[in-house]
């Protein structure tokens, strides 16, 4: 083999300084990439890519969100979008007679607190956009009886209704978008990990605890009366009633300095309803609306970020 002057094969460092560069090429990408940080969960949330299978509007009412569905291929018949609501969606008694939906059984349906009797029926069909479901079995009832007529709808979007894809709620742009490409990874800051649908780290002054995030309550926060005892800065309690879908339960009213921080939502002066028997902590709508709330079943993740307001 020839040799070079130093003793070196002739041709080796042809060979080898490809070789040095592409490794270090490598090194430098990959140096580059850690050094790179996560992208923060709410750094896209405001936005509504174009491969959002849903993008609507939505009105809001007492802090609840109400969007337009189709039920059975007809109609635009009004629906409220509650995390805190199992399954896949629920049918007001109005909805049920306008469609002439025959009852096919019963089934409890719970609130957290007590549990009732509810007939069910058959939806061929619910439709947001193109997100659709086929063959629904739903809970109805009449759940306008003690509504405001501002406040009526036609049935209820659950937390099943979106299971699949990343469920965008932006409140101040009063737009909901659903996507089945976009996710909440682990590995995003920000986002935040739950066992129980929707329970999530949340501090309340220097209390640190778990709370459902429930986009169906048109309240603040609720605290069972334990939790409110412990809490310093609370003001004295004002005797209430506490009204949830299967009744009220006595309560009060009272308000907390905190601040409430619920992901990269800080609240100040937050009203609070309390209540011997509700069982949880609970962020309600009320305490919501100032943020883009991200949902993604399929991580089990959730993101609360900070918006500006909306300008009316």
């Amino acid at each position: 083999m020839p040799l070079s002057a130093s003793g070196v094969p002739t041709g080796f460092f042809r060979r080898a300084r490809p070789l040095a560069f592409g490794l270090w090429a490598l090194l430098a990408v990959s140096a580059a990439n850690a050094a790179s940080p996560a992208i923060d969960a709410c750094a896209s949330a405001a936005s509504s890519p174009a491969d959002s299978l849903v993008d609507v509007p939505f009105d809001l009412v007492d802090g609840r969100i109400y969007v337009e569905a189709q039920v059975d291929g007809a109609g635009r018949f009004r629906f409220a979008v509650d995390t805190g609501a199992s399954g896949i969606a629920r049918a007001d008694a109005r909805l049920v007679d306008a469609l002439r939906l025959p009852r096919i059984g019963r089934t409890g349906n719970s609130d957290g607190v007590s549990t009732v009797q509810a007939d069910t029926v058959r939806l061929r069909s619910l439709a947001l956009g193109a997100l659709r479901h086929d063959d629904v079995v739903v809970i109805t009832r009449d759940y306008n009886a003690r509504q405001s007529a501002d406040a009526a709808f036609d049935g209820i979007l659950a937390r099943g209704f979106f299971a699949d894809g990343l469920l965008t709620i932006d409140y101040p742009r009063r737009r909901l978008s659903f996507s089945r490409t976009r996710s909440l990874s682990p590995d995003r800051p920000g986002s935040l990990a739950y066992e129980r649908p929707f329970r999530i780290p949340v501090s309340i002054g220097a209390l640190h605890v778990e709370a459902q995030l429930d986009t169906g309550a048109n309240v603040t926060l609720v605290l069972p009366q334990a939790r409110y005892d412990a809490m310093p800065d609370a003001a004295a309690m004002t005797p209430d009633r506490l009204t949830l879908s299967n009744g009220d339960v006595d309560g009060g009213r009272t308000r907390l300095q905190g601040p409430l921080r619920i992901g990269a939502l800080s609240l100040s002066d937050v009203e609070a309803r309390v209540s011997t028997r509700f069982p949880e902590v609970l962020v309600g709508a009320h305490a919501l609306q100032g943020s883009v709330m991200m949902i993604d079943q399929r991580s089990r993740r959730v993101a609360i970020c900070a918006a500006t307001p909306r300008v009316p």
